[in-house]
């Protein structure tokens, strides 16, 4: 799960980050209007965990830019203004939830769990696709009834292609997904090649059909079978 907060207090901000990602999630923050519209614009996200109050801007135009340029990134406005005007304005602009400061992190991940389900897997905490069981809670998989072990990238990636069935999801995308933002930095994508590798071979050993297919200079797609 790919998550970014954007908040200005710093100690909420950095507690935030700390819990999610020990959580085996990727976890990225901006602390003012600019650094998050830079973000957003470049990068897509499971879920924009977005304070309303921000130096140089109003939250609610990140809300407004990610969806007049077409983004699915799940949104749950933070804030400290218990206003119904603001919550109102957040989700009739397309917000998926308001939570009011203060509240216990483990809230705030359920909450964030809620949209992400809803959105990639129909608000359902197990998912099945053909002969694959996933226990999203659990984070354990299955294969025609038997437990099959995988990473905590490979994992992550298994989701990302059952969310994205049926489409080509290119290395750059696959890429952002594990690492970040950080995958700037690389130098190939060799790393994708492997884990992509090891699925398919996990997969197909516990009886499951190859479902992943290399779309030639594009990317991959998991085929709908």
């Amino acid at each position: 799960m790919k998550i970014l907060v954007i908040e200005d207090e710093t100690g909420l901000r950095d507690s935030i980050e700390a819990y999610f990602t020990g959580s085996d999630s990727i976890c990225e923050v901006a602390a003012d209007f600019s650094s998050a519209l830079a973000k957003v614009s470049l990068y897509r996200y499971d879920c924009v965990i977005l304070d309303l109050t921000l130096p140089q801007g109003n939250g609610l135009d990140i809300v407004r830019h990610l969806k007049e340029n077409g983004r699915d990134d799940g949104v749950l406005i933070i804030s400290a203004k218990n206003s119904l005007d603001d919550r109102l304005t957040g989700l009739d602009l397309g917000a998926d939830d308001y939570l009011t400061k203060p509240f216990h992190l483990s809230e705030l991940r359920s909450r964030v769990m809620a949209i992400v389900r809803r959105r990639a897997f129909n608000g359902s905490n197990n998912l099945k696709f053909n002969e694959i069981d996933i226990d999203l809670d659990a984070k354990a998989v299955k294969v025609n009834g038997t437990a099959v072990k995988f990473t905590r990238k490979e994992y992550s990636l298994l989701l990302y292609f059952i969310a994205n069935k049926g489409k080509v999801v290119s290395k750059s995308a696959i890429a952002e997904h594990l690492w970040g933002d950080s995958i700037d930095i690389a130098d190939n994508f060799d790393f994708i090649y492997s884990h992509i590798k090891n699925i398919r071979k996990k997969l197909v050993e516990a009886g499951a059909k190859d479902y992943i297919q290399a779309a030639y200079g594009m990317g991959y797609k998991f085929i709908v079978a």
